[in-house]
Order: C-alpha cells, then sequence, then structure tokens
C-alpha cells in the first residue's frame, strides 16, 4: 500500500510578488500487510515576481528525500538526497504561449548524476520550452 500527500500554499503578498510553499510526503508499505514502511519527502519553496503583465522571474528551492529508493531508486548508500535550485524567465507571447528559459541545478549526497561520462554529485542545466494552449 503506498500512500501520497501533496501539501502547499500560494501567498500572493503583493501584484507583483507571489510565494509558494510546499510539502510533499509519501509511505510505502516495506511488503504486502507489513506495519513497516519506506518514507520519501520534499519541501519546496518558491517565490515568483512579475516584472509586468507579460514578464516574469521564479527561483526555486527544494530538496527531495528518498533513502530507500522508492520513487528514485539510486543503488547508492544514501539514496536519493538531493537538493534542487532553479532560476526561470517566462515570457507570456499570447494568451496561449508562453515561452521559458530556465537554469536548474541539482546537488547529491551521493554520486548519482552522469556529467560527460563521469559520475558527479551534482547536475546543471539551461532549458527552454514553448508552452501552447488551445
Amino acid at each position: 500500500m503506498r500512500y501520497f500527500h501533496n501539501f502547499y500554499g500560494v501567498f500572493q503578498l503583493s501584484d507583483a510578488f507571489a510565494l509558494t510553499t510546499g510539502f510533499d510526503i509519501g509511505f510505502e508499505q516495506k511488503q504486502k500487510g507489513s506495519s513497516n514502511y519506506n518514507t520519501w519527502y520534499t519541501p519546496v519553496v518558491m517565490a515568483k515576481i512579475n516584472a509586468d503583465a507579460k514578464n516574469s522571474f521564479t527561483a526555486r528551492l527544494e530538496y527531495y528525500n528518498d533513502a530507500n529508493g522508492v520513487i528514485i531508486g539510486t543503488a547508492t548508500p544514501n539514496g536519493f538526497k538531493t537538493w534542487g535550485y532553479s532560476l526561470n524567465y517566462d515570457h507570456a507571447i499570447s494568451n496561449q504561449a508562453m515561452w521559458r528559459i530556465e537554469a536548474r541545478g541539482f546537488s547529491s549526497k551521493d554520486r548519482i548524476f552522469e556529467k560527460n561520462g563521469n559520475i558527479a554529485n551534482n547536475n546543471f542545466f539551461i532549458s527552454t520550452a514553448l508552452a501552447i494552449s488551445f
């Protein structure tokens, strides 16, 4: 049996600034009928600044703890214990289209990321996306 909760709050502190805080937590029986559980959790905080009606910036900080590898298996001594951070810029092209560019990084307790043919404990990348709704 698996249980999962996603708790979060969005706080619009002004017209230009919003803060989102969250906490995800999951439990899974180690085996059917067992009273022993594996647990994983993720606290997160995001701060968003609206520069104007079409442009915004968001910073995000999160920590993911899945020591037993229930959701993300690593086969490492500490499991998946990883900090994540990002900064993104969003531009509303229209009411139905948004463009994002994001710089995102991860830092883990163990060496779990492949980086230029080597295994490292961190990873950083820049990505872009175009979202269209209809």
